[in-house]
C-alpha cells in the first residue's frame, strides 16, 4: 500500500491504520517535490524511531512497489496520479474533493484501464445517509423543499463539500432530475421566493469542525432532518483502507464507496 501526501493529517492517520492492519503493509510514503520530508526515514519524520522506509517524491518508483495508493491531496495531484496509477496497474483510492468537470473527465478516462474508488466521503455512516437521502427524496416528492447544510473547519478550501454534493446528487436521483438543473447554492440579498423543486446548499466554515451534514426535507407542518456528524477523522481513513483492499479484486472502472459497501443501486 502507498500513501500519497504522507505528511498531511489524513496521510499520518492512514499510515497508523495500515501499520495496525493485518490486511495491508505500507510499501511507500509519497510527498510532493521539495517537501521537507523527502529523503527522510518515515519514522523519524513522524517523530518516532527509524523504520527503514524513506519518503519519496518519485511516484513511478513508489507505485512499482505497491498494489494500491490512497490519496487525500489536491485535485491537480489526484488527476495526475490517476493516470500514473492506471498505467502502473495500481488501484487508486481518491478521497480528494473540489474537482472541476474537466478533472472528473480525466479521472474517468484513467478508469478506462485503471481501478479507481472516488468518493467525497469515505465513511460508512455518510454513505448510508446518501442511500437514505435518495429513498426519502423519492418517497416525499417535490412538495417537500430540500436544503443541505454542511459545516467544516476553517481550512477547507472548497464549497459545497464533496459530501454535500453526494447528498445533493442522491436527492436529485430520488426525484429523477439532474442536480445541475435544480441546485441553488447560497442566497444573498433579495432573492425572491424559493423556487419549487430546488435543492439548496449552505456551507459553514469555522473552527475545527471535522464534518457535519444535514439534509432537511421541509414540508407544510413538518420537517424531516437526516444528519451525520463526524467526530474523528480516522473514520475516513478506515473507509479508504477498506476501499483500497476491496478494489484490488475488481476490474477496471470508477467505483464509489456505495459499491465498496454493497449499497449501490
Amino acid at each position: 500500500m502507498a500513501v500519497m501526501g504522507a505528511s498531511g493529517r489524513m496521510g499520518r492517520i492512514l499510515i497508523r491504520l495500515i501499520d495496525e492492519s493485518d490486511l495491508a503493509i505500507l510499501a511507500a510514503a509519497i510527498e510532493r517535490e521539495g517537501h521537507a520530508w523527502i529523503g527522510q526515514d518515515l519514522g523519524i519524520a513522524m517523530g518516532a524511531g527509524p523504520r527503514g522506509l524513506v519518503v519519496t517524491s518519485d511516484r513511478e518508483a513508489a507505485l512499482a512497489d505497491a498494489d494500491a495508493v490512497i490519496d487525500f491531496t489536491t485535485p491537480a495531484v489526484s488527476v495526475a496520479l490517476a493516470a500514473q496509477a492506471a498505467s502502473a496497474g495500481v488501484a487508486h483510492v481518491i478521497g480528494t474533493t473540489g474537482f472541476s468537470e474537466d478533472d472528473l473527465v480525466a479521472i474517468a478516462r484513467a478508469a478506462g484501464t485503471g481501478r479507481i474508488v472516488r468518493a467525497g466521503n469515505m465513511s460508512l455512516g455518510v454513505n448510508l445517509l446518501v442511500t437514505l437521502t435518495r429513498q426519502v427524496a423519492a418517497a416525499l416528492g417535490a412538495e417537500f423543499d430540500i436544503e443541505i447544510v454542511e459545516a467544516h473547519h476553517r481550512h477547507k478550501v472548497d464549497a459545497p463539500s464533496g459530501t454535500a454534493l453526494m447528498l445533493g446528487e442522491a436527492a436529485a436521483a430520488g426525484r429523477g432530475v439532474q442536480l445541475d438543473d435544480v441546485a441553488d447554492r447560497g442566497r444573498d440579498g433579495i432573492t425572491g421566493v424559493r423556487e419549487s423543486g430546488a435543492i439548496g446548499f449552505h456551507a459553514i466554515r469555522g473552527g475545527d469542525y471535522i464534518g457535519e451534514h444535514d439534509v432537511i426535507f421541509a414540508g407544510e407542518g413538518e420537517r424531516i432532518v437526516l444528519r451525520h456528524v463526524a467526530s474523528d477523522r480516522a473514520l475516513f481513513a478506515r473507509g479508504a483502507l477498506r476501499a483500497a483492499i476491496w478494489v484490488q479484486a475488481q476490474g477496471p472502472g470508477e467505483y464509489s464507496m456505495l459499491d465498496v459497501l454493497g449499497l449501490a443501486q
